[in-house]
Order: structure tokens, then sequence, then C-alpha cells
């Protein structure tokens, strides 16, 4: 089969399409052909170790443990293994391989049935392979971390990307009244998902307006921890779903910090991929509660290209790769 390994770390240009043996699913294992994969912060993360916890964290130390890149899949059952009973060969399937030694940049993958789901009905495999990292990190980082209600008044940070578009979405069906952070070629991109208000981050700094949230969820956005907490009403929760390396050591060192004695909790979401978020995804998918916005589609050898259009920070939505062609 052929796949994108990384056998070092670095920049995109480490990146290289092999010829590999096609891997043999175990007992609980699935054997997926993948027809469509997505890129998320991860994977540059996971390429250019810029967190040093990535080394340390059993991902290799000096190299990648795990070659072949890619967390978000989707695509159909091969084979399965004699313990697997949810699937059967042919079935569509979509999921995240991020606990799995990753591995969704090869025509083929195995993977445990339980990071499985049924691929949303009305979805392409393009679509679906868009939804479930930063799908599942948008609900929870609003509904387990940020504790959303009706009626809240929630801004996303960040509204434009592949989180920040499943935010807007995900905390308008909650019943917020919902103010999206993006630039200016953006905002009616952000409109049609449901923002009730958009703020040009260009033209407009939320954080000096006065105007108070009772739930901020930054996928992305460079302000200081300080100025976020200027900006949420009492009680308010921030949640830091994404960001730079200074951004995401912040949250996860000084946010606790910065919580105490406080009305304001400063926290951050670190998502935990299972089924059951996947097919509560997948129910408002197949409703069309939800959409996924993809900006581009990569063949499988463009790998490098689609990082590197990542790593500059501006995609709209999902950048997708394309395994099949289909």
């Amino acid at each position: 089969m052929k796949a994108i390994i990384a056998e070092k770390y670095g920049t995109p240009d480490v990146l290289r399409l092999t010829e590999m043996g096609k891997p043999v699913p175990r007992e609980d294992e699935v054997l997926v052909k993948v027809h469509a994969s997505s890129l998320n912060a991860y994977d540059w993360h996971m390429l250019t170790a810029d967190i040093f916890l990535v080394r340390l964290g059993g991902r290799g130390l000096l190299r990648p443990k795990y070659p072949i890149l890619g967390a978000d899949i989707a695509g159909t059952v091969e084979s399965v293994g004699s313990r697997v009973t949810q699937f059967q060969p042919g079935d569509p399937v979509y999921g995240d391989c991020a606990g799995h030694g990753n591995g969704s940049f090869a025509e083929y993958t195995t993977l445990p049935e339980s990071a499985l789901s049924a691929k949303p009905a009305n979805l392409s495999f393009a679509q679906a392979a868009a939804v479930p990292m930063a799908g599942v990190t948008a609900l929870q980082g609003l509904r387990d971390v940020g504790q959303i209600r009706p009626g809240q008044r929630v801004l996303v940070n960040g509204a434009s990307g592949g989180v920040g578009t499943f935010a807007v979405q995900l905390a308008k069906w909650s019943g917020a009244e919902v103010t999206a952070v993006c630039s200016t070629r953006n905002g009616e991109q952000a409109r049609s998902l449901g923002a009730d208000h958009v703020i040009d981050y260009t033209k407009e700094d939320f954080t000096q307006s006065g105007q108070q949230y009772d739930l901020i969820l930054a996928a992305n956005g460079y302000h200081p921890l300080s100025a976020y907490k200027r900006a949420l009403a009492p009680k308010g929760i921030y949640v830091m779903a994404g960001g730079t390396m200074a951004q995401i050591f912040g949250a996860v060192l000084l946010g606790g910090w910065m919580s105490r004695g406080g009305e304001k909790k400063m926290t951050n979401v670190s998502a935990k991929m299972n089924r059951a978020d996947l097919e509560i995804l997948t129910e408002l998918l197949d409703s069309g509660k939800i959409v996924p916005v993809i900006d581009r589609i990569y063949a499988l050898s463009e790998v490098p290209d689609a990082m590197r259009y990542l790593g500059e920070g501006h995609a709209r939505g999902k950048i997708v790769i394309s395994i099949s062609g289909q």
C-alpha cells in the first residue's frame, strides 16, 4: 500500500510517499480501506514536535514512534478481527486514529472497533473525514468543559478554522447567543453557520470592547490569558481548544492559578475520542443541524503541500486528504 511517512521530526519536507505492506488486524481490530483523511493542528505537532510533550509522551524521543501520521479517517471496512462484533466488510465508517498510533495518511490502516462509528449517510467520505477530531473537540470543549447552557453569551475565537466552524454550529444548536471572531473574508461564512454576531479581529479587539461573555472557546487567537479573563462575565469560563505552543502552555500551566479565588475559570480542553460523542455528531450531521466546512482537498501524494498550508494558519474550515481519489 501507499503511505506518507515521517522518519524524523521536522518540517513538511521530511514527509515522503512510500510503499508498505498492508497491515493485518488483530482480534479486536478493524482493517479500513481509507478513502479520506483530514489535517488537524495535532498532525502539525506530531510532525514538528514543536511541543516537547510529543517526545516525552510515548511518541518517540528522537524520532516518531509511529511514522505514518494522520488521525481523522473515513473509509470502508476491508476485514475484521475475530472478536469484532460491530462492523463487517463493506461498512462505511469514520473515526479517529490519534489514540492508536495514527496512520490515516495511508491506503489502509487498522484500529480498534471502539474508535469507529458508522459514517453519516448523507456525507461523502471527504466530508466525513473532516469531522472526528475537530467536531469532538468542539463538542467536549463547549459541553463538558465550558458547561454551555441555553441563553448564554458564547464567543468563539478562531471561528473560521476546523474546531471553530464546528464550535459556532454546536453553540447555536445548544441555544446560545453566539459571537464569532474571524477575519474580514470569513464573516459571511460565520453568519451562514449560525453566528448571531461577527467580530472582525482585523478591525476590533473584542477583549477591549467592554463586552463580556459567559463562555469563550478559543480555537485560536493571539490574546494573553488576562485579556480573555477580562472579557469573561462573572462565573464565566474560558476554554482553550488550540493555538500556538505559548498559548497552549499558558492555558495548561497558568489557567488553574488564574482561576483561584475568583468566579472566572480559565481552562483547556483535551478531546477524548469516544464512539458516544461521535454518534452524537453523526445524528446532528445526518439531520443537517451541523455541516463540515472544507477549504481544500489534496491527494495523498500532496500531503507535504497540505501540511505547509496548514502551517500557515489560514485554512477556512478543514483541509482534507483524498486517498482513494473519490
